[in-house]
C-alpha cells in the first residue's frame, strides 16, 4: 500500500519549521549584537586566500566568529587611510576625530603638504568627492560594526616630500628619481596616480575569501563591499585611460604602478596595468578565465608598507597597522 500524501496542514507545518530554523540561525549570527555579524562578512573577504581561482576553492575554512573582529579590523584599518587620503586631496581636510578611537595605539595622520586639490576637470573632482565620501562611510560602519572591539586609527603618512610613502612608491615604480618628490595632491593627473596606488589592491583582497563564506546573509554583504571597491577602482582605472589618450605618460606610470605592486606582493603575478593591446583597453585585470586576482593579507600588508620582507610596519603605516593582523608576507 502506498504512503498517503502529506496533507496541505503538514506541508504548512513543515515550511513553518524550516522558517523558524532559518530564523534561528540569523539571531545565531547576530548575536554579537549591533550588526556585528553583517559588519563581520565585509572584514571576513580580507582573510587569507589564494592567488588563483582554481586554489581557492581549496582554502581553509572561514574565519570562526571569534576570529571575526580581527579580520574586521584589518579592513579597517585599510579604511582609514583611503578615507584620510580622499577626504584630504577632495576637502582639504582629514577625518572628525570622533571617527579615529580605538584599542591600541592611536596615530596621527603626516599629511605636511597635503591638501585639496586643484582640480581642473570637473568630473575628477566629483568623483574624488564621492569615492571620499564613501570611503568615510565605510568606515564608520565597520567602527559600528565592532563596536567596543574597533581598533584606533593608526599612524598614517599621506604627506608630501622627498621621504614621504608616495614619493618611496613612486620611486619604487620608477615614475621619480633619487631624492624626486611626488605630489598626488598636485594636479588632476597626480591625484589619479596617487589613488590608483590603493584602489586595485582593495578589489583583490575582498575577492580573495568570497569563495570561503557559505552563508548567504555574510555573502550578500560581502558582495556589497566588493562591488563598491570594484567600481572605484574600475572609474580610476577607465579616467587615467581615457586621459592617457592625450597625455600617454598616464598610462605608462599607472602599468609601472602596477609593476611595483607585482614586485612587492611576491613571485605570483596578481596584477596588470591599464594598457592592453593596441586595439582593446585593460580596464579590468583578470585572469584567463576573466576573473579578478586575489591577495592575501600579508600580500595586502607587503604593498602598504612598501616592502617585499617579512615587517610590522613602514610605507603608509609607519609603525604598522593596529589588531592582531598586522604582519607582511615574504
Amino acid at each position: 500500500m502506498s504512503e498517503p500524501q502529506a496533507s496541505n496542514l503538514d506541508i504548512m507545518l513543515e515550511a513553518f519549521d524550516k522558517r523558524e530554523q532559518r530564523r534561528q540561525e540569523r539571531r545565531r549570527l547576530f548575536k554579537l549584537g549591533g550588526g556585528f555579524a553583517v559588519g563581520a562578512a565585509a572584514g571576513a573577504v580580507l582573510g587569507a586566500c589564494s592567488s588563483s581561482a582554481g586554489d581557492a576553492i581549496a582554502q581553509s575554512p572561514p574565519p570562526s566568529p571569534d576570529s571575526d573582529a580581527n579580520v574586521l579590523n584589518f579592513a579597517l584599518n585599510l579604511e582609514y587611510l583611503e578615507a584620510q587620503f580622499y577626504y584630504y586631496a577632495s576637502f582639504g581636510m582629514g577625518l572628525p576625530a570622533a571617527d579615529l578611537t580605538g584599542t591600541g595605539t592611536q596615530g596621527g595622520v603626516t599629511a605636511t603638504g597635503a591638501g585639496a586639490v586643484p582640480f581642473t576637470d570637473p568630473v575628477v573632482r566629483n568623483y574624488a568627492r564621492e569615492i571620499a565620501n564613501d570611503e568615510i562611510a565605510h568606515v564608520r560602519f565597520l567602527r559600528t560594526a565592532l563596536g567596543n572591539a574597533k581598533v584606533a586609527q593608526p599612524a598614517i603618512d599621506i604627506s608630501v616630500g622627498p621621504n614621504s610613502a608616495f614619493s618611496n612608491a613612486a620611486r619604487a615604480a620608477g615614475l621619480i628619481g633619487p631624492g624626486a618628490t611626488f605630489n598626488p595632491y598636485a594636479d588632476d593627473n597626480s591625484f589619479l596616480l596617487g589613488a590608483y596606488i590603493f584602489e586595485d589592491v582593495g578589489v583583490t583582497a575582498y575577492k580573495g575569501a568570497a569563495p570561503l563564506i557559505n552563508n548567504k546573509v555574510f555573502l550578500e554583504a560581502a558582495a556589497g563591499i566588493l562591488a563598491a571597491e570594484a567600481y572605484h577602482a574600475g572609474l580610476i582605472r577607465t579616467v587615467l585611460y581615457a586621459k592617457g589618450v592625450a597625455t600617454p605618460s598616464l598610462r605608462t606610470s599607472a602599468d609601472r604602478i602596477s609593476d611595483a605592486r607585482d614586485s612587492l606582493d611576491g613571485p605570483t603575478d596578481l596584477d596588470q596595468g591599464i594598457s592592453g593591446t593596441p586595439t582593446e583597453s585593460n580596464i579590468f585585470p583578470s585572469d584567463a578565465n576573466g576573473l579578478a586576482y586575489s591577495r592575501t593579507t600579508g600580500q595586502v600588508l607587503n604593498i602598504v608598507y612598501l616592502t617585499a620582507a617579512v615587517a610590522t610596519g613602514g610605507g603608509f603605516f609607519p609603525n604598522g597597522v593596529n589588531g592582531t593582523i598586522n604582519r607582511s608576507g615574504a
